[in-house]
């Protein structure tokens, strides 16, 4: 079959918790494709879902936050290597495209974040948004449901931060340039490399570079801390970009820059795998062999403290390189912590905030 354009992944794998699966007669495809006609696409689907909860206590050593919430599980971004393709299968789909076409929406999010503030056992703790997929993913521009999150957490003046692909965040400037003011928000920009061809296969539904580093400068101009994760560096892909891209990403007004080294768990050597030889059929064995060398010859490592940074003498060169970029470019000298004492339980729900 052809390559599926506009995805990350071109294979839809079984879920590993199901015992039956079935596959599809696909046959048909192949005389549409002789005849002239266009093939079947995986289309996008939006599934409601009505969790109890919003916010999750976050308990892996390797993050730098204790709490997360995901107003969406599944993301149309694509991004090939995400972490969180895992999770979709808890849900009874599959890793692969299902993860990218069946996107589950939080329409109560805030109704759940606000009952979560009114709680007598609730101390003030940053949120990060989202801990698992993009809040700003294609579908939010509809749904604004990210943007009704943080209207709650300006209402009640708690703290949150930010982690996006997705330029889209520019519509909330309004709220987050409040809260800033306050001490109350972070951004995180995530941006794996400086080719918009490279992003294009590696995370094909998010924002260009171009329209990215805009975006730090627009979230930064309007006094936002706001930082750079390149994540995941992947071995002789975008490993080389470091240095050029702590520079560019300053001179746009990141107040930091950080990385984690690429892992595969779970199902998703299979996924990747599938998509390494589908654009990058010269380097396939060079490729997985580097990742084997930074998680001690596996590409499945969840070892906490090492699963992120990776171990080895490639791994300590990258590491060098980021130490000697942020040095060079003058990026992580100021600290910006955020503000707990303004976190109020009780507010009137008929006041309205003026911008």
């Amino acid at each position: 079959m052809d390559y599926i354009k506009g995805r990350g992944a071109q294979i839809n794998p079984d879920n590993r918790f199901f015992e039956h699966n079935y596959e599809k007669d696909l046959s048909f495809l192949q005389h549409l494709h002789q005849a002239g006609e266009k093939e079947n696409k995986p289309k996008t689907e939006y599934i409601q879902v009505h969790p109890k909860t919003i916010v999750n206590k976050v308990t892996s050593p390797d993050l730098g936050f204790s709490y997360s919430m995901n107003p969406y599980q599944g993301c149309e971004h694509g991004c090939i290597y995400c972490y969180a393709r895992n999770t979709h299968e808890y849900w009874g789909y599959s890793a692969g495209t299902d993860f990218e076409s069946k996107i589950l929406i939080k329409e109560n999010a805030a109704d759940l974040l606000r009952a979560h503030f009114k709680s007598k056992s609730w101390r003030p703790s940053p949120i990060m948004l989202s801990g698992n997929t993009d809040c700003y993913q294609p579908i939010e521009r509809k749904l604004k449901i990210t943007r009704s999150l943080l209207e709650v957490c300006l209402k009640y003046r708690h703290p949150v931060g930010l982690i996006t692909k997705n330029a889209m965040i520019l519509r909330d400037l309004d709220i987050l340039s409040e809260m800033a003011r306050m001490k109350l928000a972070k951004v995180v920009i995530s941006l794996t490399s400086l080719k918009d061809k490279t992003r294009s296969i590696l995370e094909p539904r998010t924002s260009a570079v171009g329209i990215r580093l805009n975006a730090i400068r627009s979230l930064s101009d309007a006094g936002i801390p706001t930082m750079v994760m390149m994540a995941p560096i992947i071995p002789s892909i975008n490993n080389m970009e470091i240095m050029k891209l702590a520079e560019k990403v300053a001179e746009n007004g990141a107040t930091d820059l950080a990385y984690t080294i690429i892992r595969l768990n779970g199902i998703i050597p299979e996924i990747f795998t599938d998509w390494l030889e589908k654009n990058y059929p010269d380097r396939v064995d060079k490729v997985l062999n580097q990742i084997k060398d930074l998680h001690g010859g596996t590409l499945n490592d969840s070892r906490f403290k090492l699963r992120m940074r990776g171990e080895g003498e490639l791994s300590n060169h990258i590491h060098q390189m980021f130490a000697m970029a942020k040095r060079k470019y003058g990026l992580g000298l100021e600290k910006h912590p955020f503000d707990l004492k303004l976190f109020r339980r009780s507010v009137d729900e008929n006041q309205l905030e003026l911008f």
